[in-house]
């Protein structure tokens, strides 16, 4: 996943929603009532962690029991004392009492508390990058250190593979016609990190990497779902047990969940986006672009896909009367620049949106070489009177237009590839016509025609087509 590009864009909770399922989740409050609990009795090592005596009387408050109640008990205490929840007081003494971030869960903002989470969700992901070692003391170095490759440990490395993981699981959970809210099989999400190039016949090796990194998810999911980051259902501990189950083998549909179904809250998604954007990737929200001009909307929805570019122009479109946002799209839609066709293409779908009170701004636009074509077509969609015929000038401008607007949305899609083979079988002479526009995208488009049109013959006559444009731009 590469930051030089933007992610899809998200739709996110509001804050308050947020905020209350934050508050409500197992880890935070946990230690928040450990926070609450804490006091000149309270005792802790140089670490900050409570000592041991201690942990018997956290776990009783909190309600666990179990083999695992002192070490649940533990981490709740740890990211109480990360978080701010809980202050030390005195190291040498290890005395502590509650801490002012306490505060900001009962009388803070829901962006306060949220704050809170994130803080505490580091912690969490921090720690599930650090598997189980068993022999840690014997691998304390002179000075005290871990010494990290005696263990077949690299700590980046393992970081590296978590964050690659959950910002897989993000891209999958936003992407238009990705899983969305439907849980992701664990399999699939580490063969996405193993193999990111796709599916092929996986080697043996392969297939052990990836068992070896669903073994690794599954003890990694199991502790990011307290936190709320995820809902998780972990590995069947019978495959595990059982020597003649392979969980990189190829999965029958009936048997995937038990190899492990996790998908992300939307706390989760609310979180993983606050770490991208941490780690300079271009994460857009959907409602980002409300407040701002048609400009930016326009060449913010770029890389949105349809669902998301209308959620955005819906919203930016309510915070407008008509007419003056009919006006504004329209003046930002011009241009002769790479972007414009796009633009514009965007401002006709945001017009779209818009009522009959529109129509004095798109009869001032009717004798615009860039916006008359489009202004005719939304007139005569609703049926109003007076729309003059387009000249043939203007009609293959807006067809060079379009297919150049389609082709960077969309890449060679095949929806595209419908559309250049209608043009080219409805239009007989559509290729002697078309090299003479005068589009800064007429040669692209003629050459992109001649890679999709399945027909040689066809395809050829684009060929020639984009030759004659480009000789025509260059003259």
């Amino acid at each position: 996943m590469s930051d030089s590009s933007p992610l899809p864009p998200v739709r996110l909770h509001s804050e308050a929603e947020l905020a209350r399922a934050a508050l409500s989740t197992p880890l935070l409050s946990r230690a928040a009532r450990l926070a609450r609990w804490a006091g000149p009795g309270t005792r802790v090592d140089a670490g900050g962690a409570l000592v041991e005596e201690q942990l018997p009387a956290a776990a009783e408050l909190l309600g666990l029991s179990g083999d695992d109640a002192a070490a649940d008990a533990s981490e709740a205490w740890r990211v109480a004392v990360d978080t701010g929840l809980v202050e030390i007081v005195d190291e040498e003494a290890g005395t502590v009492r509650a801490g002012e971030e306490l505060k900001l869960l009962t009388g803070g903002s829901p962006a306060d508390v949220l704050s809170v989470w994130l803080t505490a969700l580091e912690t969490v992901v921090a720690d599930a990058s650090v598997p189980d070692l068993d022999g840690l003391a014997d691998a304390l170095d002179e000075g005290g250190k871990v010494d990290f490759p005696s263990l077949g440990w690299d700590p980046d490395a393992e970081a590296a593979f978590l964050d690659g993981v959950l910002g897989n699981l993000y891209l999958l959970t936003v992407s238009e016609g990705g899983p969305g809210d439907a849980p992701v099989p664990l399999p699939a999400l580490a063969a996405s990190v193993i193999v990111p190039d796709g599916p092929g016949e996986p080697t043996d090796d392969v297939l052990q990497q990836v068992s070896d990194a669903m073994m690794r998810l599954d003890d990694q999911f199991r502790m990011l779902e307290p936190v709320g980051l995820v809902e998780y259902r972990p590995v069947d501990e019978a495959l595990m047990a059982d020597p003649e189950e392979e969980p990189g083998a190829p999965l029958d549909d009936t048997d995937v969940a038990r190899y492990g179904m996790v998908r992300l809250t939307p706390l989760g998604v609310y979180g993983l986006r606050a770490r991208l954007l941490d780690a300079g990737f271009a994460a857009p929200a959907v409602g980002e672009l409300a407040d701002k001009g048609a400009d930016a909307l326009l060449d913010g929805m770029a890389g949105f896909g349809q669902a998301a570019a209308r959620a955005e122009t819906e919203q930016w479109l309510e915070r407008r009367e008509p007419l003056a946002a009919a006006r504004e799209l329209l003046a930002a839609a011009r241009g002769t620049d790479a972007g414009a066709p796009l633009r514009r293409l965007r401002c006709q779908q945001a017009l779209s949106l818009v009522g009959a009170e529109a129509e004095p701004a798109l009869r001032e636009v009717l004798d615009d070489p860039e916006l008359g074509g489009l202004a005719r077509v939304w007139l005569s969609e609703r049926g109003m009177a007076g729309v003059p015929a387009p000249s043939e000038e203007m009609v293959f401008w807006l067809t060079v237009d379009t297919l150049a607007a389609q082709l960077a949305a969309e890449g060679n899609s095949e929806e595209l590839q419908a559309l250049v083979e209608g043009l080219a079988a409805q239009h007989s002479g559509f290729f002697s016509a078309a090299w003479r526009v005068e589009h800064p995208a007429t040669a692209d488009v003629l050459e992109a025609m001649g890679r999709l049109h399945p027909d040689k013959k066809v395809a050829k006559e684009a060929r020639k087509a984009a030759f004659k444009a480009r000789s025509q731009q260059g003259a």
